[in-house]
């Protein structure tokens, strides 16, 4: 391994993996090249549009500004983590059902952010969805769509 080269365990969508990452790279790059999971989106690289976001131990994370080589150790949930084989988790089967993915760029990182909010606080107040999903851009102004959808999840509808 070259100075750059670290070994690092991560935990993955619930598999732990052993990688060897160039500590330079970011958590989102290690993600779509190494890891070949594309559901997260590469969208600014400056942290501002949350298309990245991901969660990382608990906590959404925009993964373009996350180096990876400070992740080792952690678990870390992308958009491929929902659901199951088949089934599609409470809060895609919302979007899905209300119409909360446009053009579908911005849905990965809305979802982790939504389910982040919906692990923390299973009842929020609209209030709360608004702050939660803060850190995310819908560049086809859907937002009233989205919130509606984690409102239906969060109300089990």
């Amino acid at each position: 391994m070259s100075g750059f080269q670290r070994n690092i365990r991560l935990t993955v969508n619930g598999e732990e993996r052993s990688l060897d990452v160039d500590t330079r790279w970011t958590l989102l790059r290690t993600l779509r090249e190494s890891l070949g999971l594309t559901g997260t989106k590469r969208g600014c690289d400056r942290g501002e549009c949350g298309a990245c976001t991901v969660v990382l131990e608990g906590e959404t994370v925009v993964s373009c500004m996350t180096l990876v080589a400070l992740c080792d150790g952690a678990e870390i949930v992308t958009v491929e983590g929902l659901g199951t084989e088949g089934s599609l988790d409470r809060i895609q089967q919302s979007f899905m059902d209300n119409d909360g993915g446009q053009c579908g760029f911005c849905t990965p990182g809305f979802l982790m952010s939504a389910t982040a909010l919906l692990a923390r606080n299973p009842n929020p107040t609209d209030t709360d969805i608004k702050a939660a999903l803060a850190g995310n851009i819908c560049r086809c102004n859907a937002y009233g769509r989205i919130i509606a959808s984690v409102r239906a999840a969060a109300d089990g509808a």
